[in-house]
């Protein structure tokens, strides 16, 4: 299975699983019928023998039909995080390079490039990009510095990762827990995976370190132990909220 190694800011390395070939044509198939949906209500809605004598409606039914189509993938990629609904079907998205959200210039930067990868040469030139490159990559994502990798968990741990404690007399370890944020938190489920996956207990480590030194805690557990008991806190206490 291909594989993209990622170093993130806290320069953590983690380990996503690419999206294929198939998966990425599936996916813009559904986005396909959804937009094939689109056109064809529209043009029913506003079909000739409604208003022969409404040039301007004529006008507005192409206009109406053009934007959505020209600006979906845009779109959906900035308020899905990264994801189509053919993506998000395919279980999918995009990320950055650096193992983040990607920005609104690189959402910006794969749209326009869509232009060279689809539009100008017909799909040839993405299909063979993302046969041919390393990371399976078209030339929007290169430039863009993005990637498209598999959303579906890799190990059944993630089925309890963010799953709230149940135990009315669960005993907290490390309540500062609650300084991290959202996304501090998936990272650290990330390297929680990424261990799992690999055994690879070098990363648990420095994100471990990393965590202790950002709340100032002290602990003696084994670092993937550590991450797994701050996840639990930090689930139980948010469930509270």
């Amino acid at each position: 299975m291909n594989t993209i190694k990622i170093t993130t800011s806290q320069n953590i390395e983690l380990e996503y699983d690419l999206a294929s070939l198939g998966e990425r044509i599936a996916g813009r198939i559904f986005d396909s019928l959804i937009i094939g949906a689109y056109v064809f209500l529209l043009f029913y809605l506003f079909s000739p023998y409604r208003y022969d004598s409404f040039r301007s409606l004529q006008v507005l039914t192409i206009v109406l039909s053009l934007l959505p189509i020209i600006f979906y993938d845009l779109l959906s990629e900035l308020l899905m995080n990264g994801q189509s609904v053919g993506k998000r079907i395919m279980k999918i998205k995009v990320i950055s390079l650096d193992g983040g959200r990607a920005s609104l210039g690189q959402y910006v930067i794969r749209w326009l490039f869509r232009l060279v990868d689809f539009t100008l040469t017909n799909s040839i030139c993405a299909l063979v990009c993302v046969a041919a490159s390393q990371n399976k990559q078209r030339v929007g994502d290169m430039v863009a510095g993005t990637a498209l990798i598999k959303t579906n968990p890799r190990t059944a741990l993630l089925q309890t990762l963010y799953a709230p404690v149940q135990e009315n007399n669960y005993k907290v370890s490390f309540p500062e827990v609650t300084n991290l944020a959202d996304k501090d938190m998936q990272l650290v489920k990330e390297v929680i995976l990424s261990v799992a996956k690999s055994g690879n207990t070098l990363v648990a480590l420095k994100a471990a370190d990393k965590i202790k030194q950002i709340l100032q805690i002290n602990s003696n557990l084994e670092p993937l132990y550590f991450l797994e008991v701050l996840m639990a806190d930090y689930n139980y206490l948010t469930s509270q909220l």
